[in-house]
């Protein structure tokens, strides 16, 4: 029997949008109109409240390529206009661009909404809001959603329809100009860029930004919008994906492979011998640019971070700081140390979420492209590659990652006392290092090699996430049963997914 679940509710809202033989639908126009109204409560909450009296409110609604989006966005729209609010249609667009609606002039929009679920399956659906200073955060969305009656102004809104990607497009190839300028109108003339959008909303990349600046993009891929996403999974973090644009890649013998995530605010690279730049890499490649032009700024990260990429960038000069897993979570302690006067230019997650701060700390895959397309002239002119970025990136010989279902309610509880355990646990070769926010990271030595491991709660689900890494070939497999004996003490954790490891 289908189930109907709660909506998921954290920086955002994610909810079935679509029926299957498993879930219920629970994000449709009904919830929708709700949540409109509680979009205007908090612009409200936020001090627009005479503006919106006056009925000079505007918000900007855009979509990925979902096959729901359409039918929420109406039921949105009618929402506001009902309310008195005037609305923006941007139709097919990204999550970055809808922040940046808020702040380009010919738009200034007062909230920019995105209808998206991120890299989850079709039927999922989503609602991120931005306002003028940024995302919205989880206790936004919580009042959001606890106020959520109708408002009335006495006045009808108006609708209309602008191109919003265009000018974000625009936006993106004058700041890539501006930095190669030395290298003529067309800087990327003679490089070969390949471009896979998953189906979702980062097709534009192609035309709008890459030929614009001279790059041939022969053998892009899957850049129509399809909300059904019949090729792969569009997640920069999947490994179905990451296949296919190396293969797209080497194939085409193209230089540089792009994938983003439906959204594009996550992206993904590919070196021009299908070395795959996400996770690690990428954050290596981004800190190498950030540190020669900041010189011994911080860089912050989720904790699951390899301890070479630690070696790594204070080789460069600067410093690491691992923090909680959550793209809001890395980017709001970027914001915090700045605002404590540490340099801080750089906030990445692993999953490829990377925000700037001369960028709004904004998390946006699409800048992220354009900061490396700022380089890549120079790089040939040096004749170097991408890769040459990391060259003296160690890599570990093993990395895994496992996921332990925990069969509690109180799930969250029970997972730390979990991890307090394993805290407290006294095992030969297991080092807690203290350097760290998130679950225990034990240091690995000797009789199981050189290495770590992480174990911690997932943000969402009912989920430990345990990831290891180690220098030396075959010692994870001797990691894992001392672990297993440990977790089996546990009986509400299910180890299968460890079991057939």
């Amino acid at each position: 029997m289908a189930k109907k679940l709660p909506l998921a509710l954290s920086s955002d809202i994610r909810g079935i949008a679509v029926a299957t033989t498993d879930y219920k639908e629970n994000l449709t126009p009904y919830e929708i109109e709700k949540i409109a109204g509680g979009i205007i409560s908090f612009l409200i909450k936020k001090g627009l409240e005479e503006k919106y009296n006056q009925g000079k409110l505007i918000i900007g609604i855009g979509q990925d390529s979902r096959i729901s989006g359409r039918a929420l966005k109406e039921a949105m729209v009618a929402s506001f206009n009902a309310q008195g609010v005037q609305v923006i249609d941007f139709g097919l667009a990204t999550t970055p661009a809808m922040f940046m609606s808020t702040q380009f002039p010919q738009f200034s929009c007062d909230a920019g909404i995105m209808l998206t679920a991120s890299h989850l399956p079709y039927y999922y659906n989503g609602v991120k809001i931005f306002t003028k200073t940024g995302g919205a955060e989880a206790e936004d969305v919580a009042y959001i959603m606890a106020h959520s009656n109708q408002h009335k102004n006495g006045l009808k809104g108006t609708s209309q329809t602008a191109d919003l990607i265009s000018v974000y497009s625009a936006d993106l190839v004058e700041k890539i100009s501006l930095a190669t300028k030395e290298f003529g109108e067309k800087p990327l003339e003679g490089w070969h860029i390949i471009v896979d959008a998953g189906n979702g909303a980062g097709g534009f990349f192609a035309e709008k930004v890459l030929q614009v600046l001279g790059a041939n993009t022969t053998g892009s891929q899957f850049l129509n919008p399809d909300g059904h996403f019949p090729n792969h999974i569009p997640n920069p973090d999947n490994k179905e994906a990451m296949a296919s644009i190396k293969a797209a890649v080497l194939r085409e013998k193209a230089d540089l492979g792009v994938i983003f995530d439906t959204d594009v605010d996550r992206v993904a690279l590919v070196g021009p011998d299908g070395a795959v730049l996400n996770r690690n890499n990428l954050i290596a490649v981004l800190s190498n640019i950030v540190l020669t032009q900041h010189k011994g700024a911080v860089i912050v990260t989720n904790s699951p971070t390899s301890d070479h990429l630690k070696t790594f960038i204070e080789a460069l000069g600067g410093k690491q700081v691992r923090y909680i897993s959550g793209y809001r979570n890395v980017i709001n302690k970027m914001i915090a140390l700045n605002n404590e006067g540490i340099d801080t230019q750089l906030a990445i997650e692993t999953s490829g979420h990377a925000a700037f701060k001369e960028n709004y700390n904004l998390d946006d895959g699409a800048y992220v492209v354009a900061k490396i397309l700022m380089i890549l002239p120079q790089l040939k002119a040096k004749g170097q590659t991408i890769n040459d970025l990391i060259a003296q990136l160690k890599q570990p010989a093993q990395t895994m990652e496992i996921r332990l279902k925990i069969n509690e309610t109180n799930f969250k509880d029970y997972g730390q006392n979990v991890i307090d355990a394993l805290r407290k646990a006294d095992f030969v070769g297991f080092k807690e290092d203290t350097e760290n926010e998130e679950g225990v990271r034990m240091i690995l030595s000797e009789p199981y090699g050189t290495g770590w491991f992480l174990l911690r709660l997932s943000l969402h689900e009912p989920l430990l996430v345990l990831q290891i890494e180690n220098d030396e070939n075959d010692m994870i497999q001797k990691v894992l049963p001392i672990l297993r004996k440990f977790f089996a003490t546990f009986t509400s954790l299910d180890l299968t997914s460890l079991d057939k490891k």
